[in-house]
Protein backbone atom coordinates (compact mmCIF):
# COMPACT_ATOMS: atom_id res chain seq x y z
CA UNK A 1 0.00 0.00 0.00
CA UNK A 2 0.88 3.82 -0.40
CA UNK A 3 2.38 5.42 2.54
CA UNK A 4 -0.35 7.85 3.60
CA UNK A 5 1.71 10.78 2.45
CA UNK A 6 2.78 9.93 -0.92
CA UNK A 7 3.21 13.17 -2.74
CA UNK A 8 1.52 11.98 -5.88
CA UNK A 9 1.21 15.30 -7.43
CA UNK A 10 5.04 15.71 -7.50
CA UNK A 11 5.31 12.38 -9.40
CA UNK A 12 2.53 13.74 -11.75
CA UNK A 13 4.53 16.59 -12.24
CA UNK A 14 7.70 14.81 -13.38
CA UNK A 15 5.69 12.65 -15.50
CA UNK A 16 4.27 15.72 -17.43
CA UNK A 17 7.74 17.28 -17.45
CA UNK A 18 9.64 14.44 -18.65
CA UNK A 19 6.96 12.90 -21.14
CA UNK A 20 5.91 17.25 -22.26
CA UNK A 21 2.53 16.07 -22.15
CA UNK A 22 0.06 17.45 -19.61
CA UNK A 23 -0.80 14.35 -16.72
CA UNK A 24 -3.80 15.28 -14.56
CA UNK A 25 -4.13 12.78 -11.96
CA UNK A 26 -8.23 10.81 -12.53
CA UNK A 27 -7.41 7.59 -10.70
CA UNK A 28 -4.65 5.51 -8.58
CA UNK A 29 -4.61 2.12 -7.69
CA UNK A 30 -2.59 -0.10 -5.98
CA UNK A 31 -1.28 -3.40 -7.67
CA UNK A 32 -1.02 -6.65 -6.08
CA UNK A 33 2.17 -8.98 -6.55
CA UNK A 34 5.24 -7.54 -5.47
CA UNK A 35 7.17 -8.38 -2.16
CA UNK A 36 9.73 -5.65 -2.25
CA UNK A 37 8.02 -2.88 -4.05
CA UNK A 38 4.66 -0.97 -3.35
CA UNK A 39 3.25 -0.70 -6.96
CA UNK A 40 0.41 1.15 -8.29
CA UNK A 41 -1.44 2.26 -11.56
CA UNK A 42 -1.62 5.99 -11.87
CA UNK A 43 -3.54 7.50 -14.79
CA UNK A 44 -4.59 10.64 -16.53
CA UNK A 45 -7.72 10.93 -19.03
CA UNK A 46 -5.09 9.78 -21.78
CA UNK A 47 -2.51 8.21 -19.89
CA UNK A 48 -1.58 5.53 -17.91
CA UNK A 49 1.59 4.38 -16.32
CA UNK A 50 2.47 1.68 -14.02
CA UNK A 51 5.07 3.19 -10.25
CA UNK A 52 6.88 1.38 -7.56
CA UNK A 53 7.32 3.70 -4.85
CA UNK A 54 9.73 1.79 -1.61
CA UNK A 55 11.67 3.88 0.94
CA UNK A 56 13.78 7.48 -0.50
CA UNK A 57 17.15 5.75 0.59
CA UNK A 58 16.71 3.14 -1.95
CA UNK A 59 16.65 5.29 -5.19
CA UNK A 60 20.31 3.87 -6.03
CA UNK A 61 17.87 0.54 -6.45
CA UNK A 62 15.16 1.78 -8.89
CA UNK A 63 18.11 4.07 -10.53
CA UNK A 64 19.89 0.74 -11.54
CA UNK A 65 16.76 -1.06 -12.46
CA UNK A 66 16.25 1.48 -14.77
CA UNK A 67 19.56 1.55 -16.45
CA UNK A 68 19.00 -2.54 -16.55
CA UNK A 69 15.99 -1.90 -18.72
CA UNK A 70 17.34 0.87 -20.92
CA UNK A 71 20.71 -1.42 -21.94
CA UNK A 72 18.84 -4.12 -22.91
CA UNK A 73 16.26 -2.06 -24.89
CA UNK A 74 19.51 -0.89 -26.77
CA UNK A 75 19.78 -4.27 -28.21
CA UNK A 76 16.85 -4.40 -29.77
CA UNK A 77 16.38 -7.69 -28.92
CA UNK A 78 13.80 -8.65 -26.35
CA UNK A 79 11.13 -6.20 -25.38
CA UNK A 80 10.87 -4.31 -21.71
CA UNK A 81 9.40 -1.57 -20.22
CA UNK A 82 9.76 1.52 -21.41
CA UNK A 83 11.11 3.84 -18.52
CA UNK A 84 9.96 7.18 -17.84
CA UNK A 85 11.71 8.45 -15.13
CA UNK A 86 12.97 7.42 -12.01
CA UNK A 87 13.06 10.07 -8.58
CA UNK A 88 12.44 10.75 -5.14
CA UNK A 89 9.65 12.89 -2.90
CA UNK A 90 10.09 13.67 0.41
CA UNK A 91 9.06 10.24 2.06
CA UNK A 92 9.30 7.74 -1.40
CA UNK A 93 11.90 6.68 -3.79
CA UNK A 94 9.76 5.97 -7.56
CA UNK A 95 10.58 4.29 -11.01
CA UNK A 96 7.54 5.53 -13.92
CA UNK A 97 7.48 2.78 -16.48
CA UNK A 98 4.85 2.46 -19.20
CA UNK A 99 1.52 0.53 -18.26
CA UNK A 100 1.62 -2.54 -19.93
CA UNK A 101 -1.09 -4.87 -20.66
CA UNK A 102 0.22 -8.53 -19.78
CA UNK A 103 -1.02 -12.19 -21.38
CA UNK A 104 0.01 -15.57 -20.39
CA UNK A 105 2.68 -16.75 -22.65
CA UNK A 106 2.01 -18.86 -25.60
CA UNK A 107 3.62 -21.54 -28.01
CA UNK A 108 4.66 -18.11 -30.39
CA UNK A 109 6.00 -16.12 -27.10
CA UNK A 110 8.16 -19.12 -25.69
CA UNK A 111 9.38 -19.61 -29.11
CA UNK A 112 10.17 -16.41 -30.21
CA UNK A 113 11.83 -15.77 -26.40
CA UNK A 114 13.96 -18.47 -26.77
CA UNK A 115 15.70 -17.02 -29.92
CA UNK A 116 15.70 -13.34 -28.51
CA UNK A 117 17.15 -14.22 -25.33
CA UNK A 118 19.97 -16.22 -27.76
CA UNK A 119 20.29 -12.61 -29.02
CA UNK A 120 20.50 -10.70 -26.04
CA UNK A 121 23.67 -12.94 -25.05
CA UNK A 122 25.21 -12.41 -27.70
CA UNK A 123 25.95 -8.73 -26.49
CA UNK A 124 29.40 -8.44 -25.25
CA UNK A 125 31.83 -6.15 -23.56
CA UNK A 126 35.16 -6.93 -22.85
CA UNK A 127 35.29 -7.78 -18.80
CA UNK A 128 32.52 -9.03 -16.69
CA UNK A 129 30.27 -7.18 -14.19
CA UNK A 130 28.30 -3.64 -14.55
CA UNK A 131 29.20 0.03 -14.54
CA UNK A 132 26.86 -0.14 -11.35
CA UNK A 133 25.95 -2.00 -8.43
CA UNK A 134 22.44 -3.34 -8.55
CA UNK A 135 20.54 -5.46 -6.43
CA UNK A 136 18.96 -9.10 -6.75
CA UNK A 137 15.71 -9.37 -5.02
CA UNK A 138 16.48 -6.87 -1.97
CA UNK A 139 19.90 -8.18 -1.67
CA UNK A 140 23.11 -6.18 -3.02
CA UNK A 141 24.58 -7.51 -5.94
CA UNK A 142 28.24 -6.37 -6.48
CA UNK A 143 29.37 -6.21 -10.33
CA UNK A 144 32.81 -4.57 -10.26
CA UNK A 145 34.04 -5.10 -13.18
CA UNK A 146 36.68 -8.49 -13.28
CA UNK A 147 39.10 -9.65 -15.90
CA UNK A 148 38.36 -13.29 -14.65
CA UNK A 149 34.95 -14.92 -14.61
CA UNK A 150 35.97 -17.69 -11.87
CA UNK A 151 37.16 -14.39 -9.97
CA UNK A 152 34.29 -12.41 -10.25
CA UNK A 153 31.17 -15.78 -9.39
CA UNK A 154 33.84 -16.44 -6.38
CA UNK A 155 34.13 -13.06 -5.11
CA UNK A 156 31.02 -10.74 -6.10
CA UNK A 157 28.53 -13.99 -6.36
CA UNK A 158 29.30 -17.00 -3.89
CA UNK A 159 32.03 -15.16 -1.55
CA UNK A 160 29.53 -12.33 -1.08
CA UNK A 161 27.06 -14.82 -0.26
CA UNK A 162 28.93 -16.79 1.92
CA UNK A 163 30.04 -13.69 3.98
CA UNK A 164 26.53 -12.89 4.33
CA UNK A 165 25.38 -15.90 5.65
CA UNK A 166 28.15 -16.49 7.77
CA UNK A 167 27.14 -12.58 9.60
CA UNK A 168 23.51 -14.32 9.95
CA UNK A 169 24.89 -17.33 12.11
CA UNK A 170 24.39 -19.71 9.57
CA UNK A 171 26.10 -23.24 10.31
CA UNK A 172 30.00 -23.29 9.85
CA UNK A 173 30.29 -26.46 7.79
CA UNK A 174 27.71 -24.87 4.68
CA UNK A 175 30.26 -21.84 5.12
CA UNK A 176 33.44 -24.32 4.91
CA UNK A 177 32.32 -26.22 2.67
CA UNK A 178 31.27 -23.53 0.30
CA UNK A 179 34.38 -21.31 0.88
CA UNK A 180 35.95 -24.76 -0.68
CA UNK A 181 34.13 -24.67 -3.50
CA UNK A 182 35.32 -20.83 -3.86
CA UNK A 183 38.71 -22.65 -4.20
CA UNK A 184 38.33 -25.31 -6.49
CA UNK A 185 36.01 -22.85 -9.04
CA UNK A 186 38.48 -23.16 -12.14
CA UNK A 187 38.10 -26.77 -12.20
CA UNK A 188 34.59 -26.64 -13.89
CA UNK A 189 36.25 -24.13 -16.66
CA UNK A 190 38.95 -26.38 -17.53
CA UNK A 191 37.66 -26.91 -20.85
CA UNK A 192 35.21 -23.74 -21.37
CA UNK A 193 35.55 -19.90 -21.14
CA UNK A 194 32.54 -17.65 -21.18
CA UNK A 195 32.34 -14.72 -23.09
CA UNK A 196 30.98 -11.77 -20.90
CA UNK A 197 27.25 -11.65 -22.25
CA UNK A 198 24.78 -9.52 -21.20
CA UNK A 199 22.35 -11.22 -18.46
CA UNK A 200 18.96 -10.15 -17.07
CA UNK A 201 20.26 -11.63 -13.87
CA UNK A 202 17.15 -12.86 -11.87
CA UNK A 203 15.76 -14.65 -15.07
CA UNK A 204 12.94 -16.88 -13.11
CA UNK A 205 9.20 -17.24 -14.70
CA UNK A 206 7.75 -14.45 -12.70
CA UNK A 207 9.63 -12.17 -14.41
CA UNK A 208 9.09 -13.18 -18.05
CA UNK A 209 5.65 -12.61 -19.52
CA UNK A 210 3.93 -11.60 -22.96
CA UNK A 211 2.00 -8.74 -24.66
CA UNK A 212 -0.43 -8.75 -27.44
CA UNK A 213 0.33 -10.69 -30.75
CA UNK A 214 2.18 -12.92 -28.55
CA UNK A 215 5.25 -11.03 -28.11
CA UNK A 216 7.58 -11.76 -24.95
CA UNK A 217 8.64 -9.21 -22.14
CA UNK A 218 10.91 -9.83 -19.50
CA UNK A 219 11.52 -6.80 -16.51
CA UNK A 220 12.67 -6.46 -13.01
CA UNK A 221 16.11 -6.84 -14.16
CA UNK A 222 19.61 -7.37 -12.23
CA UNK A 223 21.69 -6.75 -14.83
CA UNK A 224 25.36 -7.69 -15.65
CA UNK A 225 27.93 -9.05 -18.52
CA UNK A 226 28.70 -12.73 -16.92
CA UNK A 227 28.32 -15.97 -18.71
CA UNK A 228 25.30 -16.87 -20.56
CA UNK A 229 24.38 -19.85 -19.11
CA UNK A 230 23.43 -18.18 -15.17
CA UNK A 231 20.69 -16.74 -16.92
CA UNK A 232 19.73 -20.23 -18.40
CA UNK A 233 20.25 -22.10 -14.68
CA UNK A 234 17.91 -19.42 -12.89
CA UNK A 235 15.05 -20.27 -15.85
CA UNK A 236 15.39 -24.12 -14.10
CA UNK A 237 15.31 -23.58 -11.04
CA UNK A 238 11.57 -22.70 -9.82
CA UNK A 239 10.25 -25.24 -12.09
CA UNK A 240 11.75 -24.09 -15.36
CA UNK A 241 10.16 -22.74 -18.62
CA UNK A 242 8.53 -24.80 -21.78
CA UNK A 243 10.52 -27.05 -23.68
CA UNK A 244 9.87 -25.07 -26.81
CA UNK A 245 11.64 -21.98 -25.32
CA UNK A 246 14.96 -24.36 -24.14
CA UNK A 247 15.10 -25.57 -27.91
CA UNK A 248 14.36 -22.60 -29.90
CA UNK A 249 17.16 -20.86 -27.28
CA UNK A 250 19.49 -24.36 -28.17
CA UNK A 251 18.68 -23.87 -32.00
CA UNK A 252 19.76 -20.16 -31.96
CA UNK A 253 22.50 -20.73 -29.79
CA UNK A 254 23.60 -23.77 -28.27
CA UNK A 255 24.81 -24.69 -24.99
CA UNK A 256 27.93 -26.16 -23.69
CA UNK A 257 27.94 -30.15 -22.82
CA UNK A 258 29.12 -28.69 -19.31
CA UNK A 259 26.73 -26.56 -18.65
CA UNK A 260 24.67 -29.69 -16.78
CA UNK A 261 27.27 -29.63 -13.89
CA UNK A 262 28.04 -25.46 -13.65
CA UNK A 263 23.88 -24.71 -13.73
CA UNK A 264 24.15 -25.70 -9.90
CA UNK A 265 27.03 -23.72 -9.50
CA UNK A 266 24.99 -20.76 -10.61
CA UNK A 267 21.84 -21.57 -9.11
CA UNK A 268 23.72 -22.10 -5.38
CA UNK A 269 24.03 -18.19 -5.78
CA UNK A 270 20.40 -17.48 -5.95
CA UNK A 271 19.61 -20.31 -3.26
CA UNK A 272 22.16 -18.82 -1.07
CA UNK A 273 20.66 -15.31 -1.71
CA UNK A 274 17.02 -16.79 -0.46
CA UNK A 275 18.65 -18.53 2.41
CA UNK A 276 20.10 -14.61 3.66
CA UNK A 277 16.62 -13.02 2.81
CA UNK A 278 14.03 -15.56 3.74
CA UNK A 279 16.00 -18.01 6.23
CA UNK A 280 16.69 -21.71 7.22
CA UNK A 281 14.47 -23.06 4.87
CA UNK A 282 16.95 -23.29 2.18
CA UNK A 283 19.94 -24.09 4.06
CA UNK A 284 19.51 -27.40 3.32
CA UNK A 285 19.20 -27.25 -0.58
CA UNK A 286 22.57 -25.03 -0.26
CA UNK A 287 24.41 -27.49 1.76
CA UNK A 288 22.97 -30.15 -0.68
CA UNK A 289 24.12 -27.89 -3.53
CA UNK A 290 27.54 -27.85 -2.42
CA UNK A 291 27.74 -31.22 -2.19
CA UNK A 292 26.50 -31.98 -5.13
CA UNK A 293 29.37 -29.95 -6.76
CA UNK A 294 32.15 -30.78 -4.46
CA UNK A 295 31.39 -34.20 -5.34
CA UNK A 296 32.52 -33.16 -8.77
CA UNK A 297 35.91 -32.63 -8.08
CA UNK A 298 36.68 -35.05 -5.38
Amino acid sequence: MSKPHTNWQFIATQIAHTTKQSFDIENISSVSGGSINSAFIIQSKKNCYFIKLNRVDLLPMFEAESAGLKEISQTNTIKVPQVILSGKTNDSAFLVLEKLSLVASSIQSDKQFGSQLAELHRTHQPQFGWQQNNTIGSSKQINTLTDSWVIFWQQHRLGFQLSLAASNGYDTTLIHSGEKLCHSLAYFFSNYAPQPSLLHGDLWGGNVSAVDNAVPIIYDPACYYGDREADIAMTELFGGFSSIFYKSYNESFPLDCGYKVRKDLYNLYHILNHLNLFGRSYQQQAQHLIDLLLSEIN
